[in-house]
């Protein structure tokens, strides 16, 4: 089952990191970036059914 309730110890600081990784890459760079880091996570989680969810909820989201 995909947990969408807030999960992350210190979301801010947590955000703040993940903007700063960012910080002078170029626009390719950092949308390589996103797409290593989604996959690591995709990975780490595992769960093909979960996957399928957040897939789905994120697509619904941008309708």
């Amino acid at each position: 089952m995909l947990n969408t309730a807030p999960n992350i110890p210190d979301p801010d600081g947590f955000y703040a990191e993940l903007i700063a990784a960012h910080d002078g890459l170029t626009e390719t760079q950092s949308a390589a970036l996103n797409a290593r880091l989604v996959l690591l996570l995709c990975n780490h989680v595992g769960d093909r059914a979960v996957l399928s969810a957040a897939l789905e909820a994120a697509r619904t989201a941008l309708r």
